[in-house]
């Protein structure tokens, strides 16, 4: 699909310091940065714990469970926020002294998302005194109510959006639910688990708990916190800007667990000058394709780790099963777009939305398939593989302008027996539907999306921050502009537009092109646009190119030099 480069408005920058470097400045105030305040990545400027509802009844019951030792299980989710949310209670809470602590993760397969019924049934068979969801558990009623009603206690930390009904649990701290004044909504699931353990501290130091015993450190666990919030793809508001700050420089600074360096390690990174951008596209798919592909119990336990080598073992158990993961989808996006071929899509006829389903499709897969087609297409995109019992699962995802699980609430409100389960945020969401059901949804998610959706969304647009001034086009500026971040989900990195001379083009690997251009100063800058379209490029016929870009820094055999990341190329001439 035809991308359109555009610069973003130029905005009133005035209320920023002037201390800042005016390109700086300039980013923050199209970020919609208010105030200097909201640039202080301290830990002390964080949202205070006070502000979560239930926060003190967390407090009591955990209280309670330490002081009688009691057998507290901990049930996550088969993502990196879970997997990052469960490793945070475990090594969280093994520094207060709590001895009996386990956890357990469904298998994404059989059991699917969250404290289902049948997760229920194993967990009163384990019989634990107090069962904490982290990540989960705010839509799961039936779940919860059966093991409350055997006598166990539970306590639900999620950050997902809260339904008509709250569960029947002893506490639920989740900045989501329609009573909860924590400011920060946007916090992920590894954040409000970071989060309890500060309530818990503050609530164990009231009562004289430390002198008996070390206050823990808490700020050994933000490495984790960091990796999961960016991990998730949550908005990367003051408050989480300031967790990933945070663990990112103790990563750099060689603060960091075995697990996550063997994660670095293997992914080929350097933990000295590790970014945000490495969580989400490096370490977080690594982590992601165990519970993806087999159990992500694998990845709990790379975080748990102590040890480094074995750390360094699991952690290439993860890299081998992400390069299966990767194999498994490139063949199913061949398979989707096989079929979106027969449609002969083109700029004209796109439809409002995609909704493809095939049997054999792998379902830990289908949500990555589901991005990879949102993007070339700019449509909300939902892809279906076969489940059990006559029941598929899908997994969407939406573009700005629509939102995914409040367009699945008015399916299921319009047409209450065609959605099985569903749940998700505005952005990516899943559901199960029986396989019967197929053409009816699809049509009913068509007219709906169709209904919802402007034209203006439907635009695809490449969104820059203008031209970059020839004097920043230095190693010095682009470290500083690292430095400026952490950059993310609704505070995306800053990419800029340029009008480049093409001097050389080559492909290198299998489908990435390298480019050297010329800037106007008459500076030369090496440039790579990866995975590119190679019947398209090289091409010796363009001389001039319009290029969206991301300003970085390339290190090979330790040297360092400038570069351009291309996100768009437009051929001018």
């Amino acid at each position: 699909m035809k991308k359109i480069i555009t610069a973003r408005q130029i905005v009133d920058d005035s209320h920023l310091p002037n201390y800042l470097h005016p390109v700086i400045k300039q980013l923050y105030a199209a970020r919609n940065v208010q105030h200097a305040d909201e640039l202080d990545n301290s830990a002390g400027t964080l949202h205070d714990f006070k502000l979560f509802k239930d926060i003190d009844k967390a407090s009591e019951l955990l209280i309670d469970a330490l002081h009688n030792q009691s057998k507290i299980l901990i049930v996550g989710d088969f993502d990196a926020d879970g997997a990052t949310s469960t490793a945070t209670l475990m090594q969280g809470l093994a520094m207060f002294g709590f001895k009996n602590l386990d956890y357990l993760i469904p298998d994404r397969f059989s059991l699917g998302y969250g404290l289902s019924p049948a997760l229920a049934e194993q967990i009163v068979m384990m019989n634990p005194d107090l069962v904490i969801t982290v990540d989960n558990g705010i839509s799961c009623i039936a779940g919860i109510d059966i093991v409350k009603n055997a006598g166990i206690k539970v306590l639900v930390t999620d950050h997902h959006l809260q339904g008509e009904q709250l569960p029947s649990a002893d506490a639920i701290v989740n900045p989501n639910r329609h009573d909860c004044t924590f400011p920060s909504k946007s916090i992920a699931g590894v954040g409000v688990a970071f989060y309890i353990l500060i309530a818990l501290r503050s609530a164990l130091r009231e009562q004289g708990y430390f002198t008996q015993q070390p206050m823990p450190n808490l700020a050994d666990l933000l490495d984790i916190v960091a990796l999961g919030t960016v991990a998730d793809v949550v908005a990367l508001d003051a408050n989480n800007r300031t967790l990933v700050h945070q663990g990112l420089a103790r990563i750099r600074s060689g603060k960091t667990r075995p697990g996550i360096t063997a994660l670095i390690d293997v992914a080929n990174r350097n933990a000295a000058r590790l970014s945000a951008s490495d969580f989400g596209f490096s370490l977080a798919p690594r982590l992601n394709a165990a519970g993806r592909l087999d159990d992500m119990s694998l990845g709990i336990a790379c975080l748990l780790s102590s040890d480094i080598n074995q750390a360094r073992q699991i952690a290439g158990e993860l890299d081998s099963l992400n390069f299966t993961r990767r194999e498994i989808e490139q063949g199913m996006q061949l398979e989707a777009q096989a079929v979106l071929d027969k449609l002969a899509f083109n700029d004209d006829n796109i439809p409002d939305a995609i909704c493809l389903y095939q049997e054999d499709w792998h379902q830990g897969v289908i949500g990555i398939l589901a991005g990879r087609l949102k993007e070339k297409y700019h449509r909300p995109t939902i892809i279906f593989a076969g489940g059990e019992n006559g029941e598929i699962k899908g997994s969407c995802r939406s573009i700005e302008g629509l939102h995914m699980r409040d367009v699945l609430e008015g399916l299921n409100t319009q047409q209450p027996e065609l959605i099985n389960k569903f749940g998700g945020h505005a952005m990516a969401a899943g559901l199960s539907i029986n396989e019967h059901a197929f053409s009816v949804f699809k049509q009913a998610f068509l007219k709906s999306v169709g209904e919802q959706l402007s034209e203006q969304s439907k635009r695809c647009i490449v969104l820059t921050d203008g031209e970059l001034p020839a004097d920043c086009f230095t190693m010095e500026f682009a470290q500083l502009l690292k430095q400026s971040g952490p950059w993310g989900q609704q505070f995306p990195e800053p990419v800029f537009e340029h009008l480049f001379e093409v001097i050389q083009q080559r492909i290198v690997g299998e489908k990435h092109l390298k480019l050297v251009l010329k800037h106007q100063s008459g500076r030369l800058v090496d440039a790579i646009a990866f995975g590119v379209d190679v019947k398209a490029w090289p091409d010796t016929e363009v001389n001039f190119v319009k290029v969206a870009y991301q300003l970085d820094i390339n290190e090979f055999r330790g040297k360092f030099s400038l570069q351009l990341i291309v996100r768009e190329l437009e051929k001018t001439q």
